[in-house]
């Protein structure tokens, strides 16, 4: 009874030093979970964000991409590069093919996606407002793709695909044209140039290559700003685009908006010969949703094609996520590292007011080791109850970086809070150390005695 009596008056002199060990360790553990819990899921949240900005994955007909690559043309490098190129494609898949890149393994990480059938033509337009000498332009770049296409699978499923989502950044003044109607929209610098706005309407001419002329009027129905070079160019239904230049059921790109995770050194691997993987390491990447495994099973399904990342966008992802990881990890380690040194300074004041009954515990028989674990336990409570508070208001305080941050809440895995706790426990226990040797040094009779 004796015993349990200090120990009852011990925790009331010293309630307000075991209570700023628990703010310390509640502090701490509140920085340490909001940090990595956002660590284990900034990689999807960065994903999701930088895929609103465009495609990460493009495809386009084997034959291009060879020269392409010969030529070091950068095919991959710019996913919308409509208008770069004077002449029209000559190699071709099929839109009918383009269906089935959400047949793939990875279907449900493909957002979205839209083919294009990217050629050039004489406009000349009907406007109030545009004089006709002046309302004619030749060789535009036009771009035949799917805005809103509802796409009915043979699983029953239904998806919608289309640059209404691929072109989330634009500027529109005006509304998204129909597919498969006689609508389209018109760039900034392009409509400028003709002198036409929103609800004017256009005339394309075309010269196929069996040498006729087609034509096909075109009601502008919205203005875009792209906020680059695209600003040149006119997007009508892919449908109109075939008939206009007589290649039906054809496109020579298709750009595809994929939730991918960020490239490591198996990924790179893999990007530069599949065939050099070992069996597990082809299971790993297989499985694994890399832009360069969603790539080749995007060619597994679409016959002639290649399907290559867009290397910005993948390298911004990385670069960005590492950064960001590393700030967090940081923040982390530093908030462990206050922790250690504050529970270690307050819990030497501690033995160093209750010099006096640590000696008289000694003196009645208590082993060092008793003790030691007496002060052990006493932190290791303390520091239990603070650490639990703190991984509650870290949550809280992870969903909050989220929200503000991604504009969505932040998945908290079991694995924070395992790894939280087991990092806590290692900084108290080291904190402790230097603490609990001096009570190893402590004389009873010294003590008792005032000296």
């Amino acid at each position: 009874m004796f015993f349990f009596r200090m120990i009852f008056r011990s925790f009331s002199r010293q309630f307000k030093r075991r209570l700023l060990i628990a703010v310390t360790v509640c502090l701490s553990a509140t920085v340490s979970v909001a940090m990595l819990g956002v660590v284990f899921d900034v990689g999807d949240k960065l994903n999701a964000e930088l895929s609103t900005y465009g495609s990460n994955i493009t495809v386009q007909p084997k034959a291009d991409a060879v020269v392409n690559d010969l030529y070091n043309t950068g095919g991959d490098a710019d996913s919308n590069a409509s208008g770069t190129s004077e002449s029209d494609p000559t190699t071709f898949l099929k839109e009918s093919d383009a269906p089935k890149i959400k047949t793939i393994f990875w279907a449900f990480n493909i957002t979205n996606f839209a083919p294009e059938l990217n050629i050039h033509a004489d406009v000349n337009c009907t406007s109030e407002s545009a004089e006709s000498s002046s309302c004619k332009a030749s060789s535009v770049p036009i771009v035949g793709t799917w805005f809103a296409k509802t796409l009915h699978m043979d699983s029953g499923e239904s998806t919608v695909a289309g640059m209404n989502g691929m072109r989330s950044w634009w500027k529109l003044d005006g509304s998204w044209p129909k597919d498969d109607s006689a609508q389209g929209l018109i760039g900034t610098t392009l409509a400028s140039k003709l002198g036409v706005t929103k609800g004017d309407t256009v005339t394309l001419y075309k010269t196929t290559a069996d040498g006729s002329r087609n034509k096909q009027r075109i009601t502008i129905t919205g203005i875009y700003d792209s906020g680059d070079s695209d600003n040149n160019a006119m997007y009508i239904p892919s449908s109109t685009a075939q008939v206009l230049a007589n290649l039906p059921d054809s496109i020579d790109k298709i750009e595809v908006k994929a939730l991918t995770t960020p490239d490591n050194d198996l990924a790179r691997k893999a990007s530069k010969n599949p065939n050099a993987l070992t069996q597990d390491e082809w299971e790993t990447w297989y499985c694994t949703a890399y832009p360069s495994s969603i790539a080749y099973q995007i060619e597994e399904v679409i016959p002639g094609s290649v399907a290559k990342q867009v290397r910005q966008v993948a390298a911004l992802q990385g670069d960005v996520l590492q950064k960001t990881q590393a700030v967090m990890v940081l923040m982390t380690v530093l908030s462990l590292v206050a922790a250690a040194i504050a529970v270690a300074n307050l819990m030497a004041a501690s033995i160093g007011e209750r010099g006096s009954e640590l000696a008289l515990l000694k003196a009645i028989g208590a082993t060092d080791g008793a003790v030691s674990r007496l002060m052990l336990a006493e932190t290791a409570v303390i520091s239990l109850i603070g650490a639990i508070v703190g991984a509650l208001l870290g949550s809280c305080v992870a969903q909050i970086v989220g929200h503000v941050v991604f504009g969505s809440g932040i998945t908290m895995r079991p694995m924070v809070f395992v790894l939280v706790f087991v990092l806590l426990t290692l900084t108290v226990l080291i904190a402790s150390f230097s603490s609990i040797r001096s009570i190893l040094g402590l004389k009873p009779a010294e003590v008792l005695h005032g000296r």
